[in-house]
C-alpha cells in the first residue's frame, strides 16, 4: 500500500522535550565546578541543540584541554538532575499518540548522544512511537572528532524511515540545514531555543506555534502528496 501520510523527524530538545534549564543548568555547574567563567543566560541558551564539544569550545570558551572533564561532570548533573526536571512540551503527547494511531512513521534526530537520548525519551514515555532514534556518538570527547553531525543523523533517521521523502520538525537552525541538506524542508517550532528570525532565515518552510499548528501543517502536506500521488496515478505520461 503506499504510504499517503508524510513521515517526521522531530529533533529533541527544545522541540518535544523541554529542558526546563537542566541542560544550561547543568552546563553552568559544570563550569563553576572547575572554576570557569559561566556565559549569559543567553549564550547557555544557544548552547542547547549544537554538538557540545563545539559549544563549549565557541561559545563558552573553555580551553580545549578542559572541555572532556566539563562534558563529564555536566552529563552526571545532566542525569542525575536534568532529564527529571525536564517535561515534554504541551501537546506532544497527544500529537505522538495521534500520529501512532493514524500509522504516521515518526523518527528522532538529536545531537545528544543516541544512548541518552532514548533515556530520556523512555523517562517521558515516548520512545516507544518512534520506528527509529538517532543520535550522535556516545563518545562525546574532543578526540571523536569523526562523531556524525546533523546531517549525517537526519540522514540516518531517514534511512530507518525507509520513505521517500520526509518532512523535519525542529527549533534550530541546525535543524532546518540538517533537512535540508537531505532534501528534506523542516517546520520551525517557536516553543524552543531559536532567537527570533533564526528559523526563517535558516529555510524553515513554516513556523509554528502550538502541537496543533504543527499537526495542521503536516495535515497540509500529506494533501498535497495525496494530490501528487493522485496525479501520477491518473496521467500515463508520469
Amino acid at each position: 500500500m503506499t504510504q499517503t501520510m508524510v513521515p517526521v523527524i522531530f529533533d529533541l530538545d527544545g522541540t518535544l522535550v523541554d529542558p526546563a534549564g537542566g541542560i544550561t543548568g547543568g552546563i553552568a555547574a559544570a563550569l563553576e565546578e572547575l572554576g570557569l567563567p559561566v556565559p549569559q543566560q543567553s549564550v547557555l541558551n544557544s548552547m542547547v541543540g549544537p554538538k557540545l564539544s563545539d559549544s563549549l569550545l565557541h561559545l563558552a570558551n573553555v580551553p580545549v584541554e578542559l572541555v572532556d572533564e566539563i562534558i563529564a561532570r555536566y552529563r552526571v548533573h545532566y542525569r542525575q538532575y536534568g532529564i527529571p526536571q525536564s517535561t515534554l512540551y504541551p501537546g506532544v503527547y497527544d500529537l505522538l499518540e495521534s500520529f501512532a494511531r493514524a500509522g504516521r512513521p515518526v523518527a528522532v534526530a538529536t545531537q545528544k548522544p543516541q544512548a541518552l537520548a532514548r533515556l530520556v525519551l523512555e523517562h517521558h514515555g515516548i520512545a516507544r512511537f518512534f520506528v527509529t532514534i538517532q543520535g550522535a556518538a556516545d563518545d562525546e570527547s574532543v578526540a571523536a572528532n569523526s562523531a556524525p553531525g546533523k546531517v549525517e543523523i537526519v540522514a540516518a533517521a531517514l534511512a530507518g524511515l525507509n520513505p521517500q521523502t520526509a518532512v523535519m520538525v525542529g527549533d534550530r537552525h541546525q535543524d532546518v540545514a540538517g533537512a535540508m541538506a537531505n532534501g528534506l524542508d523542516c517546520i520551525g517550532v517557536s516553543w524552543g531555543f531559536a532567537p527570533d528570525g533564526e528559523l526563517v532565515e535558516a529555510g524553515a518552510v513554516a513556523v509554528v506555534d502550538t502541537a496543533l499548528e504543527l499537526r495542521r501543517a503536516i495535515e497540509e502536506l500529506d494533501a498535497v502528496r495525496v494530490a501528487a500521488l493522485s496525479e501520477v496515478h491518473n496521467d500515463g505520461s508520469l
